[in-house]
């Protein structure tokens, strides 16, 4: 049976390391980082994920605020908003909850935040950035990841490396960054998406797997190789007859794969906590290089 990446273990790792550099800083009578948040209309999952970001703040000791604006907002009034946020020397880090509205350009929007305050890291400066492998705001759930491999001292130079999904928020920027000139990293990358013909030949000859397809169950254990170590990005609800009516399932069937991979990943409790303790991460090092801090 595999072994447990434990995400939810690490990220209260990560989280209890920051909280010890917030208290530092305040002690040495600086303000705390602040991140704020801005949240659009009332989309359940949007709305949870934001609470969340909120008390993981309180956990580690940032100021954090909520903007909220209604889903009849205009395209202006946001870039109006971002605008005074990116002049806000108080403000180190803010996010824009996806998805927005279809009167609002959700590029036009990502591109009006300064990327120093980009803690998202979804701005093409920083995405280029990571591309060139120079120091910058690694997208959340790339980042999570990353430091999951990381903190289990998973293997990955020189081995398969197959993703599934290519969306800008995690495949895409995945399949950079297991493919860079560190650890982890050093991989051998194929990037896989929905025309790729007969993913399975891919899948099982990978040493490393990592799915985000959001497509319930998708990769079965005859699927893979035995050892593999598989990352399980994707989360969907799946109604069902409990008493909450529903139940959160992964891409992957983890009774299956778990029986021949060397580590997995659990939904929840994998991916799901490192992408907002990365946010926190990303938000301390925004503070700490900001150009506002004196």
């Amino acid at each position: 049976m595999a072994q447990i990446l434990d995400g939810l273990k690490v990220s209260k790792e990560i989280k209890a390391e920051i909280k010890v550099e917030v208290d530092k800083i305040i002690a040495n009578k600086r303000r705390a980082p602040h991140l704020v948040a801005i949240l659009v209309g009332n989309n359940g999952a949007s709305k949870a994920y934001v609470n969340a970001k909120v008390k993981d703040c309180e956990e580690v000791g940032f100021q954090s605020s909520l903007i909220k604006f209604p889903s009849t907002v205009s395209e202006s009034e946001l870039l109006e908003k971002i605008e005074e946020l990116n002049k806000d020397k108080s403000v180190d880090g803010f996010i824009v909850q996806l998805p927005l509205p279809d009167q609002v350009d959700q590029e036009k929007i990502i591109n009006a935040i300064d990327p120093r305050k980009d803690v998202d890291g979804f701005h093409p400066t920083n995405f280029g950035k990571m591309a060139l492998e120079m120091d910058t705001f690694l997208p959340a759930t790339p980042f999570g990841i990353l430091t999951l491999l990381e903190r289990y001292n998973i293997e990955t130079k020189g081995k398969d490396c197959v993703i599934i999904g290519r969306s800008k928020i995690v495949g895409r920027p995945m399949s950079i960054l297991m493919g860079r000139k560190d650890f982890p990293g050093n991989s051998t990358v194929t990037l896989t998406h929905s025309y790729t013909k007969d993913i399975e030949e891919y899948t099982k000859k990978a040493d490393i797997v990592i799915t985000a397809l959001g497509d319930p169950h998708f990769l079965k254990g005859e699927m893979i190789k035995d050892g593999a170590v598989i990352v399980d990005v994707g989360i969907t609800r799946v109604d069902n007859d409990s008493p909450k009516g529903y139940y959160l399932a992964g891409d992957v069937d983890f009774d299956s794969c778990a029986e021949k991979a060397s580590w997995i990943t659990p939904v929840p409790g994998g991916v799901g906590p490192m992408t907002r303790a990365m946010l926190m991460k990303n938000t301390i090092i925004a503070y700490k290089t900001s150009v506002y801090n004196d």
